[in-house]
């Protein structure tokens, strides 16, 4: 204060790694997703022709297609697990600068950033007040006047029904006793893939979006402090 300069802000967190880390994980649950789907579809056809002749399968095809369909369910959970981290990760890191940003801008606390997603019924809205008050502060607009975030709306609409969907076609395998019930059921699971890939793409504009925009901020601490050695 006495130099006349303002006092440096606290330290901000470097955020391209994490963005990056929630990108591959975002896009390899893409390809994984495919891949579990044509397995899905194939799967579902074997059965429609164990279902036409019971000579058409044999003991030994029917063995491997229960192996890999239990696998590839195996890699897709593995593969979201891997996802859901790495975004989460990427999540409190932005929402840690986003509270340097702005301090009093934000209308959950930060444990919310995680139990908002686990705790039924606000699971519907607050991880999407988490990542609104993340952009406003990221650009450093208030509600009223923040930039357009469309894609941010997107993403959102897009999990919930994706989530939807998704819990559905669980239910449909886990209650699927008869041949025709599990081809059903895998068949409405690509559908649920496919939804879930829509997020994902959605996702992955929303993290490059704050990512950006947290990257500017950064910017413009540096020409008003200097270096900034967290960058």
């Amino acid at each position: 204060p006495s130099s006349g300069y303002p006092p440096p802000p606290p330290p901000l967190r470097p955020v391209r790694g994490v963005a990056l880390f929630a990108v591959v994980a975002l896009v390899c649950n893409c390809v994984i997703g495919v891949v579990v789907a044509v397995i899905d579809l194939w799967y579902a056809g074997l059965i429609d022709r164990l279902l036409a002749g019971t000579d058409s399968v044999s003991d030994a095809e029917a063995g491997v297609a229960d192996l890999v369909y239990g696998l590839s369910g195996i890699l897709e959970f593995l593969a979201y697990v891997v996802c859901v981290v790495a975004f989460l990760v990427w999540l409190f890191r932005v929402r840690a600068n986003a509270e340097i940003f702005s301090p009093g801008g934000h209308r959950r606390s930060r444990p919310w950033v995680f139990f908002g997603w686990v705790v039924p019924i606000i699971s519907f809205w607050f991880p999407k007040q988490v990542v609104d008050d993340i952009w406003y502060a990221s650009t450093r607009a208030g509600h009223e006047s923040a930039p357009q975030r469309g894609v941010i709306n997107a993403w959102w609409a897009a999990w919930l029904l994706a989530a939807f969907v998704a819990n559905a076609a669980g239910r449909l395998l886990f209650r699927a006793e008869e041949p025709e019930q599990l081809a059903a059921a895998s068949r409405f699971d690509v559908v649920s893939i496919g939804l879930t890939m829509i997020a994902a793409v959605l996702a992955v504009a929303v993290v490059r979006k704050i990512t950006e925009a947290q990257e500017q901020q950064v910017r413009a601490t540096l020409t008003t402090y200097g270096s900034h050695p967290a960058f």
